[in-house]
């Protein structure tokens, strides 16, 4: 079963993470840092900005994937999982600035609430019963049928 909102967003976190790894690598090569920071702020705070996207990220898809299988509404996982992606964009920026930040703030109250919408979601999900796997087919003439 291929489930095309969550591949969508998995995709684009991959382009994401290897966005978060390049700018660290940039940082590495010009100040000659194999392992760690090196004591520099910028690099410290790039690390930390792709290791908090790959912290994150596993959860939100996970949750998308079982939701979207389970016949969640693909409109509205398309909507989180937009919502995530400029989210965890907004961190990366933010982080790169030595004080807090309306990016890096909005980034992570974006992604506290897309996983915590995601989590009430697959309990309602798991115990309020599911929801159907395909909307009623209704004919070109407006007689639904059974």
């Amino acid at each position: 079963m291929l489930l095309p909102v969550t591949l969508t967003v998995a995709a684009a976190a991959a382009v994401g993470s290897l966005i978060l790894a390049y700018r660290i690598v940039r940082v590495r090569l010009s100040e000659r840092v194999l392992f760690g920071d090196g004591g520099h702020a910028l690099l410290g705070a790039r690390i930390r900005a792709q290791a908090n996207f790959v912290e994150y990220m596993p959860f939100i898809l996970i949750l998308m994937a079982l939701i979207e299988a389970g016949g969640g509404s693909s409109r509205w996982l398309g909507v989180l999982g937009g919502v995530i992606v400029m989210g965890r964009i907004a961190h990366a920026i933010g982080m790169d600035r030595p004080t807090s930040n309306p990016w890096r703030a909005g980034g992570a109250l974006a992604t506290w609430t897309v996983l915590f919408g995601l989590a009430l979601w697959a309990l309602a999900l798991a115990y309020g019963g599911s929801a159907p796997k395909t909307a009623p087919v209704i004919p070109i003439d407006g007689t639904p049928t059974a």
